[in-house]
């Protein structure tokens, strides 16, 4: 599954030019690997809070602003993680974090599609679930 939320960071982020031109050149794939990992530890945190995986993705899919605070808790680790392990400046640190909304979105809406089997709300509940240390305890929380 992470490798799935992997590629649909890599899409999000490579069609979004202001993006794309902000990330280093040879450092796309470290970038794109860290950015699924902040976000999937992320909504490990948040799962909980939102009522679940299943309250996580309505939350998501209804539409995330940037001050929306899922938004904040991912984006303050991201911003962190990418200047520190990476390197990166400000200003590519700045752009991933404003496509992150977008990203949240287009998450939880692969997720609620029946159609794109690449992501699912079960896929990501265990996935969250061994990040988060809950494992079966998100069990029946998938509901949407």
């Amino acid at each position: 599954m992470f490798d799935q939320v992997v590629n649909m960071v890599k899409q999000q982020l490579g069609n979004d030019p202001h993006v794309a031109n902000a990330i280093p050149a040879g450092q796309e794939d470290a970038v794109h690997q860290e950015v699924a990992t902040q976000i999937t530890h992320g909504l490990a945190k948040e799962a909980p809070q939102q009522g679940g995986i299943g309250g996580l993705l309505n939350q998501l899919q209804g539409g995330v602003a940037s001050g929306s605070p899922i938004t904040g808790a991912i984006s303050g680790g991201l911003v962190s993680a990418l200047g520190s392990k990476l390197g990166l400046p400000p200003a590519a640190t700045g752009a991933i974090a404003g496509a992150l909304p977008g990203l949240l979105q287009k998450l939880a809406t692969k997720a609620n599609d029946p159609n794109d089997p690449s992501i699912t709300p079960d896929g990501l509940g265990g996935m969250l679930g061994n990040l988060g240390g809950l494992g079966g305890k998100l069990g029946g929380l998938f509901g949407k």
